[in-house]
């Protein structure tokens, strides 16, 4: 519930048209499972049928599931199914590398997507071991209350959590932030004007999971995990992917030749903000970095194991009351705060220094 009630003070800053919350690093009845994949979603009475049959077909065993401790709000239309289900793997790809099954996971949860899409019928948001997410139309802490989230002892130790549904098109819960793909996961504060050339790069790169974007900002998560997991670079390179430096700028980095071959290979992802974006990768490293224009607010504060990265300093203040303020980061167009796994360290790097 904490940065949900973070949320809640920053509530000039959102619509109150949803809440988005994708859980890392599980506690509670998942602390256990953490090598088993969980299935999240909503589905209704016809949907679970679907979604069993499904699962059964393909070979996922399942493990255990939780469902919220639903408490009715007025201002929340209840589903008829909210779940996290921890599955085993099929047994003829028990022994596959890593990637190997992040892609059957994808797929998998592409597959029920395009099952239950139509009729609504089922949503599949999260399909990752260690991993839930759920999301629901509403004021942020009325589906907070709703999901009894405030009586549940689920936990985890890495909660993104995004109090509005879509700016720019209709209200749809594939549109709601955050957005999740093979270990990575990004929510943004802004608006990506660059939107319709990122979307067709990206589509074009022949990856399935580069799909849907029903909303502007679902693409900075998958270049993400483009610039991360497909193309191999550092975490860092994510920042002068989509902030390209400029050419006598580039020319001051030590590492120069790479910056400057990507500038020209990558153009397509490059955005046009304003847009703060708050993600995480598969190994538990958070980050927040700003667009070029540095138009939207952005603030990382607190102390060694616990860090809130904040569209506010009021939600750092609800989060974290006891820190040092003075140590407060409020990061600029050229840069990135990374805070390591476990919350042990945060540095900031700097684009232009490299």
């Amino acid at each position: 519930m904490e940065p949900i009630l973070a949320l809640e003070t920053m509530k000039e800053g959102h619509d109150g048209s949803g809440l988005g919350l994708t859980l890392k690093d599980l506690g509670g009845e998942f602390a256990k499972l953490k090598k088993y994949p969980v299935l999240s979603g909503i589905c209704s009475r016809d949907g679970k049928k679907l979604l069993d049959d499904y699962m059964k077909r393909a070979g996922f065993r399942l493990k255990h599931e939780w469902t919220p401790k639903i408490a009715p709000k007025k201002g929340v239309v209840a589903r008829d199914h909210y779940f996290a289900r921890a599955y085993d793997y099929p047994a003829s790809c028990a022994n596959l590398p890593m990637k190997a099954k992040e892609d059957l996971l994808m797929n998998t949860r592409l597959a029920l997507r395009c099952l239950g899409e139509k009729d609504e019928s089922i949503f599949a948001f999260s399909f990752y071991p260690d991993v839930i997410t759920l999301k629901e139309v509403g004021d942020p802490l009325e589906v907070a209350e709703f999901f009894g989230l405030d009586r549940d002892r689920i936990s985890a130790k890495i909660v993104l959590a995004q109090g509005r549904q879509n700016t720019n098109y209709a209200i749809y819960l594939y549109a709601c932030h955050p957005f999740f793909i093979q270990g990575f996961c990004s929510m943004t504060n802004g608006e990506n004007t660059a939107f319709v050339p990122i979307r067709e790069y990206l589509s074009g790169r022949g990856f399935p999971g580069y799909m849907g974007y029903n909303s502007d900002s679902e693409v900075f998560t998958h270049i993400l995990h483009y610039t991360v997991r497909q193309l191999g670079y550092p975490l860092h390179y994510y920042k002068d992917v989509i902030t390209p430096l400029k050419a006598a700028e580039i020319d001051r980095r030590p590492d120069a030749g790479a910056v400057r071959l990507m500038k020209q290979s990558l153009r397509s992802l490059c955005i046009d903000g304003p847009n703060m974006v708050i993600g995480f990768t598969p190994d538990g490293t958070c980050f927040m970095v700003q667009d070029s224009k540095k138009l939207r607010p952005g603030v990382v504060g607190g102390a060694k194991g616990k860090y809130a990265l904040m569209s506010e300093e009021c939600g750092v203040d609800r989060a974290i009351p006891e820190r040092e303020r003075a140590k407060d980061i409020f990061p600029m167009k050229y840069d990135m705060v990374i805070v390591s796994p476990d919350a042990q360290e945060v540095r900031v790097w700097n684009q232009q220094q490299g």
